[in-house]
């Protein structure tokens, strides 16, 4: 659905470009088949009428033109919709070159790479290679998670998902009604932030915690989106990387040394364990449960829950 009408708006855009007088309805419709396939009038009335209001969001200046007989026809004239000239230096080049390289191993590889060739066949300097500069850099952002490239669209067109979504301390998903706000990648794992419809909150999700496919509900959002610094955070926070208080566990001595690179404070307690003190935030409990049988929480009450929490929904599988 979604191919069939980019080809329809792409075709659309086209023919208003390359005429040189005022197309009617019925001539746009004559000229495009998917307009063909409409069935009656007031189907195709609606569609177009859409058709033409998504292109005015995308940037396209159509001109609304009436002829001596009082028929509405439509254009797109060259000189309102031609680009100005594009001009990049070496640097802004190399950071286009560098961000290409990112999105390697992502199906956006093709886009990004596309993009590039664009911008040279647009006026880019022959002397730049925006690949070359910095060579020495090979980011990578791994994409291996099937439900990415439908969030990322619906996170762009602004279009409410459903999925099925299976939380650390659950043995069985559930769903989710979700406003898709922005995808972030954070140490290495991707997370959608976004609100939840259910429960009349904002929420992170670990993409690789969702099973299933993604499904479209409904348009329009009931709640605003963000800016981006306010998504980072909140991810940020979700992911444990904010914290505002401390937690005291016990650690078996010679282990969890990711823990005790941590810890604010450690108190040898003998018979081979440690007391430590560590940052407490969201996700923690998560990263606790790891290590096992040597860790021990002490407090907070609430942790050592979340903790017991992850514990039997791992048992129960």
């Amino acid at each position: 659905m979604a191919i069939a009408k980019a080809e329809r708006l792409m075709n659309l855009a086209l023919c208003l470009l390359g005429t040189r007088r005022p197309l009617s309805k019925r001539e746009l419709r004559e000229s495009i088949e998917a307009y063909l396939e409409a069935g009656n009038d007031d189907s195709f009335s609606r569609m177009f009428e859409r058709d033409k209001d998504d292109l005015r969001e995308l940037g396209l200046v159509i001109e609304t033109v009436e002829n001596l007989d009082g028929e509405v026809g439509y254009l797109a004239r060259r000189d309102s919709n031609r680009l100005p000239p594009i001009t990049l230096d070496a640097e802004e080049a190399a950071a286009l070159g560098l961000a290409a390289k990112v999105w390697q191993q992502a199906r956006l590889a093709g886009a990004a790479s596309g993009a590039l060739q664009k911008l040279r066949a647009a006026g880019l300097p022959e002397d730049v290679d925006p690949y070359e500069a910095h060579s020495a850099l090979e980011p990578r952002i791994p994409v291996h998670e099937a439900a990415f490239e439908p969030l990322m669209l619906a996170c762009r067109d602004r279009r409410p998902v459903v999925f099925d979504y299976r939380k650390a301390t659950a043995a069985h998903p559930g769903t989710r009604n979700v406003e898709p706000w922005a995808l972030e990648c954070w140490r290495g794992h991707w997370y959608l932030a976004g609100w939840d419809r259910d429960r009349g909150a904002e929420r992170v999700f670990r993409l690789s915690r969702i099973t299933g496919k993604v499904r479209s509900r409904g348009t329009g959002f009931t709640v605003p989106v963000p800016d981006v610094v306010t998504v980072r955070e909140t991810v940020a926070s979700w992911a444990g990387e904010i914290t505002d208080r401390s937690a005291l566990i016990r650690l078996r001595s010679g282990s969890g040394y990711p823990l005790r690179s941590k810890a604010t404070a450690v108190r040898e307690l003998g018979d081979g364990w440690d007391e430590l003190e560590i940052p407490y935030g969201h996700g923690l409990d998560a990263w606790l449960v790891e290590f096992g049988p040597d860790v021990v929480v002490l407090e907070p009450a609430e942790l050592r829950a979340d903790v017991v929490d992850r514990l039997r929904a791992v048992a129960k599988d």
